[in-house]
């Protein structure tokens, strides 16, 4: 498992900090004095993207519609199938329909 790779300290308050945000205003204020604009719009692309591949989506209408380049489609595509299951557990969390 990859996730084995980047456990630490520093990572492990970072999530814990994470944890503690109590609603979406929160989040909001952290991750912008947290992350660049690009970051936060890169992270939830991933996740928009994540969602379309799970809804059936083609790359191209990916691609168009979310702004993704292939690359990053083919990544998240690869977490989808040989990854550890997160972005399922957090659109099923969302209950996001999805196709399987």
């Amino acid at each position: 498992m990859q996730i084995d790779k980047i456990k630490g300290q520093a990572l492990n308050e970072l999530f814990d900090a994470i944890l503690t945000l109590e609603n979406r205003e929160e989040c909001y204020q952290f991750f912008d004095d947290l992350c660049t604009v690009n970051e936060l719009q890169l992270l939830s692309q991933r996740l928009q993207v994540a969602k379309m591949i799970k809804q059936g989506y083609t790359y191209a209408t990916i691609e168009e519609e979310s702004g993704a380049s292939t690359a990053t489609i083919s990544r998240v595509k690869r977490s989808l199938q040989w990854g550890n299951d997160a972005y399922t557990m957090i659109l099923d969390r969302m209950d996001i329909e999805t196709i399987e």
